[in-house]
Parts: C-alpha cells; sequence; structure tokens
C-alpha cells in the first residue's frame, strides 16, 4: 500500500510565522488544518532534522490546529547549523515560547526519536500544558543510547555502512567516535566539516529503514540538511543531551497521569526497543504499539499507519475540551 494513502491530503499553511527567541535565533512556525481545531505541535527529531511537509499529513485538518516548526540551528529557522545558545534547556522554553506566542492554553504533543525526547522534557516541565503524548521511536538519550549508534551496537548490523561512518576519522580516533567527530564537525576546514556532516547523517539515514530506503538516504545526505544534523545533533550528544543521566525516566512521576501513545519499531536500529519498554513501565496512562515490520523512520507503512491511528483516536478522547 502507497505511504500516501495512509496519510490525509497534502495541505498548504494558513500562517507563517518568524519567532525571535533571543538575540541569536528565529525560529520559522508554520500553521495548518483548523485555525480553530485541538492544538497539536510536532515536535522533528535530530536534534537538527527539521519537518517536512509531509508530517502535515499525519493529522486530520479538519480537527486539528497544526503546529511545525524548526527547532534551533535547522531547517528554515536561523542562523543554520548555529551552536550558540543552543541547548535542551533552550528547546524547552523555545516550545512555551511558540505557546504563549501562538495563544495556545493546552496542546498535544506529537514527537518521533529526538522529538519524543524534546515532548518527554517539555512535558515533564510544564505538565498543566500538554492535553497527551503521541511518541514513536522513543529516545531516552542516556549514555547507553548515544553509545549504542555511535560507538558498539549498530554497527554490528551495518558493517559496511558503519566503514563509511569511520571513514573520516582517524584510527586512532575511533574509540570515541562523539568527540571525535565533534572535533571534525567544529572545525575551521570546510572540506573537512562538510565530509564529516555527509557521513554522519548518511549513517543515520541508512540506519532508519528496516530496509535501507534510497529516498530517505538521499534526503539525509543532502549538504544543507546533513550540515545541520551532523553539526547539531553531535553538539548535543557530545554534551550528554544537556540533560542529566536517566533524566527521562527519573522524572517520570511528572507526567504519570498524561494519556500517552508510544509507537515503535520493532526492528529499530537507531533507537532500539527497549526504551520503548522503560518508559511505557513507567507511565500507567500510556499504550504501547509494537509494530513487527518496521524500523526507525516515521514514514514505514506500518509506523506511518499506527501514528495516523493515534491522532484519530486524540480526536475522540479530546472532543469537547
Amino acid at each position: 500500500m502507497p505511504l500516501q494513502s495512509l496519510l490525509y491530503p497534502s495541505i498548504e499553511p494558513f500562517a507563517q510565522h518568524s519567532l525571535q527567541v533571543d538575540n541569536t535565533h528565529y525560529l520559522h512556525i508554520e500553521e495548518c488544518g483548523n485555525p480553530n481545531g485541538i492544538p497539536v505541535v510536532f515536535i522533528h527529531g535530530g536534534p537538527g532534522g527539521g519537518y517536512s511537509p509531509i508530517h502535515r499529513q499525519f493529522f486530520d485538518p479538519s480537527a486539528y490546529r497544526i503546529i511545525l516548526f524548526d527547532q534551533r540551528g535547522c531547517g528554515q529557522s536561523t542562523p543554520h547549523a548555529g551552536l550558540t545558545n543552543n541547548t535542551t534547556a533552550h528547546l524547552i522554553e523555545d516550545l512555551e515560547k511558540i505557546r504563549r506566542h501562538l495563544k495556545i492554553d493546552k496542546w498535544l504533543l506529537f514527537g518521533g526519536s529526538w522529538g519524543s525526547t524534546l515532548a518527554l522534557l517539555y512535558a515533564q516541565a510544564y505538565p498543566e500544558r500538554v492535553f497527551g503524548l503521541i511518541l514513536r521511536g522513543i529516545f531516552l538519550c542516556r549514555d547507553q543510547d548515544i553509545e549504542w549508534f555511535y560507538q558498539s551496537g549498530a554497527n554490528r548490523f551495518y558493517p559496511e555502512y558503519w566503514s563509511d561512518f569511520t571513514a573520516p576519522v582517524l584510527p586512532e580516533n575511533r574509540f570515541n567516535m562523539i568527540e571525535a567527530y565533534h572535533e571534525l564537525l567544529t572545525s575551521d576546514n570546510e572540506i573537512e566539516r562538510m565530509r564529516a556532516a555527509e557521513a554522519w547523517s548518511t549513517w543515520e539515514g541508512r540506519a532508519s529503514n528496516l530496509e535501507t530506503d534510497p529516498n530517505t538516504v538521499d534526503h539525509f545526505s543532502n549538504p544543507h540538511h546533513a550540515l545541520a544534523m551532523a553539526r547539531v545533533e553531535c553538539h548535543y550528544f557530545y554534551h550528554q543531551a544537556f540533560i542529566e543521566e536517566n533524566q527521562i525516566l527519573n522524572n517520570s512521576q511528572a507526567i504519570s497521569h498524561i494519556p500517552a501513545i508510544i509507537i515503535h519499531g520493532r526492528y529499530d536500529m537507531v533507537c532500539p526497543i527497549n526504551q520503548a519498554f522503560d518508559l511505557h513501565d513507567r507511565l500507567p496512562h500510556s499504550k504501547l504499539i509494537i509494530c513487527s515490520h518496521a524500523g526507525h523512520s516515521a514514514m514505514e507503512l506500518e509506523n506511518a499507519t499506527a501514528l495516523v491511528e493515534a491522532t484519530d483516536q486524540f480526536i475522540t478522547e479530546l472532543e469537547g475540551l
């Protein structure tokens, strides 16, 4: 079944905003769907991934006021690939600034991969502002979760792709790939930076689907996307995502009352499924959906189907609120 037949029809935004959040950063924001509908915010992955027009199509446009935005340093936000004042605390407060700017009282959070991380952290900081959570490809951002994909774990399943990922790094520096890449991606040598960015981002694109998808790889290896994705992601992971170890699970009580739908591909090699189980165990009002023939990408058929069903389910649950 074609992906497009599972999603809602493509739509255009009814409003776009450029929100200045500090002296450095301007966030690109768009709204589409029903201006009087249920507010839902799409929180993209990465960090540094940006959103795409197709992400509008997870939501019924007659029922939802759909908010999409590019986080600091990526997509149409500026400065592109900027690392100054770019931390998790900044992103949490950016979400709150967007909510206030759009005069929204409470909203539904929809996030996958790093988007699930940021959604959970925002919800823990502002639980009174959250109707519910739709989370895909859970990423708890613990040391073990980062190490799995960038040091030892996923490399055993994709040895040929891992070889390309390690190629920009000198053999003697490969014992700490995050540190080595951080040095390359913040280098003054533009050629070195771009080569590292493409290798970093392509590695993720190749591992994101159950079967490596050429279109996904092309998107991840696009130079403009790759530079933001690689620099911002590596910046965050070099600094342990600017959070305490196991912070999300340790603070789960703050959001234990919030309804959540957790969707995870059984064969997710970017964010292994144990993270979804760990989170589900801490959230008594959560529902865990395992997609048995899917990997990490939201655009895989089983994941996409579950995501649309989740947004439809919340329409019924939130009607009249």
